[in-house]
């Protein structure tokens, strides 16, 4: 498999807290949030976003955690197919994810 966020991938990622990671998947939301309209930017904002869910899925350390955790990325697909399940807007998990990244910053 090839992943687009290859340092990350090939170890990084592990090294992060839950908060930097959750952080750094609110960047993508972000992205993928402005990004609407410009469908190749969009879709390489979602892959990416989706990249880093699995990712942090796949980190051992949040075994505990994995429902919640499928669950946001589940609510993420579902705003990018319009949010007809759930009625999920990727506004409301950029606000979701905001305040990770604001943590994040502050602990370093």
């Amino acid at each position: 498999m090839e992943f687009q966020h290859q340092s990350l991938a090939a170890g990084k990622w592990f090294t992060l807290s839950l908060v930097e990671q959750l952080g750094n998947i609110g960047s993508e939301v972000g992205r993928a949030m402005r990004a609407r309209g410009d469908e190749k930017r969009f879709e390489g904002a979602v892959a990416r976003a989706l990249e880093l869910f699995d990712l942090t899925l796949s980190d051992p350390r949040w075994r505990k955690r994995l429902k919640e955790l499928a669950r946001a990325r589940e609510l993420f697909c579902d705003a990018v197919y319009g949010g007809s399940t759930y009625g999920t807007s990727l506004e409301d998990l950029d606000r979701y994810f905001y305040y990770f990244a604001v943590a994040a910053r502050s602990n370093r």
